[in-house]
């Protein structure tokens, strides 16, 4: 792996480490630093002339800092002549701002796309994007992931239930509630969810059996968790014995930790797509590693191998 590179940014140091510890490589080293003006500078340690070059960052909270920083190096490996440039993406910001819901707002998620394609990416590897059509928004190939897997051994290993029911928080996660359903053989309900505003959710109604079972709702971002939360607590009302939470990505914004922990549920898992403050600011929090799953996605991508047999 003489000529593969790992590169992170200052958003998922910890991740980035372990990724690189799966695949027996060192982190190249780069300086990343602020100016006093706050203006971003670059400078990669190591030459990356030749190399494939993986960049590790997540566009998460401060969203538009790690966003510029993201470019800066970008440009950085641009000009310092890489092969080729994989932008590492474990969470991908803007992803809920995918399409035109009301006259003269913008579509972030393709102005993001374009600016990353723009300052040199080659190639972008993301997790759980928000919606499938943000593969689209890219000129340039996209290697999607999925937790499932992860959540899923984690689900056969310690929610040890007789009778459960996946969940979806809205009807654009139906499809996502399916996949884990049909893999642990049970039903899935579906929660009638209203948005009167941005972060603000109403629960209407339930679709489907729930009373008596182990209900785990499973999304991919929980957010100010209104939506999980009211979720959860529709589906005390609606009977079920214990209510589990799965989402991918942690961004837990405002006073969503509060909201949890004053929740019927029992346990929120997450990964590390986003990086926790320790220790984990709630015991309802469990965190599980995604670096494996995608130290492997790296390794099989320069070796220019299948993707596919990892979520098979």
């Amino acid at each position: 792996m003489s000529h593969l590179k790992i590169i992170s940014g200052t958003a998922n140091k910890a991740l980035a480490q372990e990724i690189v510890d799966y695949l027996g490589i060192s982190l190249t080293k780069a300086q990343i630093s602020r100016f006093s003006d706050g203006e971003i500078y670059v400078q990669i340690d190591e030459s990356v002339r030749g190399a494939d070059v993986f960049l590790i960052q997540s566009l998460s909270s401060p969203v538009n800092d790690n966003i510029m920083e993201l470019l800066v190096c970008l440009d950085a490996l641009k000009r310092s002549s890489a092969s080729s440039i994989t932008v590492v993406v474990p969470y991908y910001a803007y992803a809920r701002q995918d399409r035109k819901v009301l006259p003269r707002v913008p579509i972030s998620a393709k102005l993001l796309a374009d600016l990353i394609t723009v300052a040199g990416a080659t190639r972008i590897m993301s997790m759980d994007l928000h919606a499938g059509q943000i593969q689209g928004f890219f000129d340039i190939p996209v290697d999607h992931l999925y937790a499932a897997p992860i959540m899923l051994k984690y689900i056969r290993e310690n929610l040890k239930s007789e009778d459960y029911v996946i969940v979806s928080p809205d009807a654009g996660g139906v499809e996502r509630a399916r996949y884990y359903a049909r893999k642990l053989g049970c039903t899935i309900a579906i929660i009638d969810k209203r948005r009167p505003a941005p972060n603000v959710s109403e629960i209407m109604h339930i679709v489907g059996e729930v009373e008596g079972k182990t209900a785990i709702i499973v999304d991919d971002i929980v957010d100010t968790a209104g939506t999980l939360t009211n979720a959860a607590k529709a589906l005390k009302e609606e009977g079920a014995k214990e209510i589990y939470a799965c989402c991918t990505h942690p961004v837990l914004s405002g006073n969503a930790i509060e909201k949890i922990n004053s929740s019927p549920l029992k346990e929120l898992v997450v990964t590390n797509t986003i990086t926790f403050k320790q220790p984990v600011p709630t015991d309802k929090i469990k965190v599980l590693s995604v670096g494996n799953l995608i130290g492997e996605a790296i390794r099989r991508v320069h070796h220019k191998e299948s993707l596919s047999a990892i979520f098979e």
